[in-house]
Parts: structure tokens; sequence; C-alpha cells
């Protein structure tokens, strides 16, 4: 099962609260034509992976939950400052 830092999990914070996100929402990962997407979901979408973890939720698309099962969804700085999250082995 993918775990969640308390970097990644803050961001998630962040970007849920920023969204005005209502109670119960999380993160929903899915694949995207380069690679995976995440977006803001009110709640899982059928066959969805549920995860929660230090305070968020994190919705995966039965693929990519597959794909991560083994993996950490992190934050990290990119080149502009800005934090992003990225998924480490």
């Amino acid at each position: 099962m993918l775990t969640i830092s308390e970097s990644a999990a803050e961001v998630i914070k962040l970007v849920l609260v920023g969204g005005d996100s209502p109670e119960g929402s999380g993160l929903r990962i899915a694949p995207a034509e380069q690679g995976l997407q995440a977006s803001i979901a009110d709640q899982p979408q059928d066959g969805d992976e549920v995860i929660e973890e230090s305070g968020v939720r994190v919705f995966l698309e039965s693929q990519v939950a597959t794909l991560l099962g083994d993996k950490v969804l992190d934050a990290e700085r990119d080149a502009n400052g800005e934090l992003a999250l990225a998924v480490r082995d």
C-alpha cells in the first residue's frame, strides 16, 4: 500500500484547504496521457483504493494502486522552489 510522508500530507492539506474542499474530500491520483494526474475529489470513485494517513485521504484509481503499491508519496521543492508531490521507492 502507498505510504504518505508527513511532508506530503502537509502539502495535501494545504491544497484541500486552499480549494475550500468539503469534509471527506481527498487527493485522487489516476492515469493521465503522460504519467499520473492528481486532482481534488469530493469522494472516491467506484474501485478506488482509499488511503487515510496523517490526517489526509488519498484515492488511488485501481491501476494506480497496483503501480504505487510499495511506494512513498513525498513532497519536494521543484526548480522554482515550489512544493510538489513526488513518488519514491
